[in-house]
């Protein structure tokens, strides 16, 4: 009885939590200018890098407190390198997203090899290293993206790409799930889930493809599901990175900031994955 009454609470304070977060970021795409979307998102980093120094072993206060300070400082780096205030560099912009999925490429392998990868990024400075390239490509693509004409419309459709996922891997896992994905990363995790949620994507890119503005009426429907289904991949491959470097950190949430759903990492790591993926995406169908 106990069990189940704790499993009320939580499931009352998941959706809680879920609802001001979908009302509060709805809210902000519609109403706030790009700078101060940027200063907000540029908060959520902050806050993620706060939760991933403990994970990477910084254990003091003053440790911690630099680590985000660095983080901060880069975004605020790569803000003024790629004017992504006013007139975006697509020329700055498009090198950057595509080293940032070359590392979620090593990252795939790195989560595929584990237990064994972790002697590649166990140490403190390999995970200090591993917070940079998940938070501040994510940031970045997230600010060029609501750069875009339909730029918060396009964030919308980005974020229901990663629930898509999420959501059809969930269902499809609890009914078919028989074969672990990564047993030694994420154990409920299965194949049947995996491949259910890419199925859940695809269906939605018939839906996006419908959907496209006039001036995107030349991209096909095969361009349109390669960059959904390529996201979804992505925000996998993100949810599963973070996953591996809690368990190696022997942590179960990255925080406890949200109710009912830990860390703002919790939240974000699959968030983190699918952005760079799902700009460079856009950019190579002729957004």
């Amino acid at each position: 009885m106990f069990s189940l009454q704790a499993a009320v609470i939580m499931l009352r304070q998941r959706v809680f939590t879920a609802l001001i977060m979908a009302g509060s970021f709805c809210a902000a795409i519609a109403y706030l200018p790009l700078p101060f979307l940027a200063l907000l998102l540029a908060t959520l980093v902050g806050l993620g890098a706060w939760e991933w120094s403990r994970m990477s072993g910084w254990e003091q206060l003053v440790g911690r407190v630099i680590y985000v300070l660095v983080i901060l400082a880069a975004l605020g780096g790569i803000y003024i390198y790629c004017k992504l205030g006013g007139d975006p560099m697509r020329s700055r912009v498009q090198p950057l997203l595509g080293l940032a999925c070359l590392w979620w490429s090593f990252a795939l392998l790195w989560v595929k090899g584990f237990p064994q990868s972790a002697l590649l990024w166990r140490s403190m400075a390999m995970r200090s290293l591993m917070g940079v390239l998940i938070l501040v490509p994510s940031w970045m693509s997230a600010v060029y993206l609501l750069s875009f004409p339909d730029g918060g419309v396009l964030m919308v459709a980005m974020v229901l790409v990663t629930a898509t996922a999420d959501i059809g891997a969930y269902f499809a896992g609890k009914r078919f799930g028989r074969h672990k994905l990564a047993v030694l990363v994420s154990p409920s995790k299965t194949w049947e889930g995996f491949w259910g949620g890419l199925a859940a994507c695809a269906l939605l890119a018939l839906v996006l493809s419908s959907l496209l503005p006039d001036h995107a009426a030349h991209i096909g429907l095969a361009s349109v599901v390669v960059v959904t289904v390529t996201t979804a991949l992505a925000s996998v491959v993100g949810d599963l990175t973070v996953s591996m470097v809690k368990r190696e950190s022997g942590v179960k949430d990255s925080g406890s900031l949200l109710p009912g759903h830990g860390g703002v990492l919790d939240r974000l790591d699959s968030l983190c994955g699918a952005a760079p993926v799902f700009v460079l995406g856009l950019l190579m169908v002729g957004w």
